[in-house]
């Protein structure tokens, strides 16, 4: 395993393990809530937008599968290798845009908004939800909506989490996750701002295996 220096070449060494797809398969696959393959909701969660911002776009599959459908989608991600494969993979798709940043840096420093914005176990699960739930919210048009998704916090265990990117005995470089119950959730984007929040956690097709925190709120129109 090579030396990881920083979270970027985290995010960077993780894309080389994600699974090769064809791209038919990939855009069928492409709104994966959850961890099980066809299980769990599709982009009908993310309403009517017509402009639309993944946080954490990785490999570009669900950017370019709302592109397919006439959407103006655009993604953001903090690794430089994923985001040149989507830009190589999905260039031929005009509505389809890729962007290589901090999330938050970008939010904070944009004056564009989106009707829906959007995680899939991205970048909402690994920054503070203090700074970027204001930062989302501020982004979205009135009444827009954004919808994420990640592991559910282990119980007992809640808030700020942590991992070495090299393991135990390697160089110390960290990264964060925030972990935490529905309940927790909904007050926080309450908090910020948000309405109509959903919070919840979406059952495992095998009812004792690890379900899908999904969590759906409004910006006030």
């Amino acid at each position: 395993m090579p030396v990881i220096t920083d979270p970027i070449g985290y995010w960077d060494h993780y894309a080389t393990g994600v699974q090769d797809e064809t791209p038919e398969e990939a855009l069928k696959n492409a709104f994966g809530w959850t961890q099980y393959d066809g299980h769990g909701p599709g982009d009908e969660i993310l309403g009517n937008a017509l402009r639309t911002m993944e946080l954490g776009s990785g490999c570009g599959n669900a950017v370019a599968a709302l592109a397919t459908k006439g959407i103006d989608a655009t993604g953001i991600d903090i690794s430089p290798a994923q985001t040149t494969t989507a830009r190589n993979r999905w260039r031929h798709l005009p509505n389809a845009h890729y962007l290589a940043g901090d999330v938050l840096d970008y939010l904070t420093g944009t004056d564009q908004q989106w009707d829906a914005m959007y995680s899939i176990w991205g970048a909402l699960w690994f920054t503070d939800p203090h700074a970027i739930l204001p930062a989302v919210r501020d982004r979205l048009t009135p009444s827009g909506k954004l919808v994420f998704s990640h592991a559910p916090a282990v119980p007992g265990s809640y808030g700020i989490q942590g991992m070495y990117g090299n393991g135990f005995t390697g160089r110390q470089t960290w990264i964060y996750r925030w972990a935490y119950e529905p309940d927790t959730w909904s007050d926080l984007l309450h908090q910020h701002g948000f309405v109509d929040v959903n919070a919840r956690v979406e059952s495992a097709p095998e009812p004792d295996n690890v379900g899908t925190l999904i969590v759906e709120a409004r910006r006030p129109a």
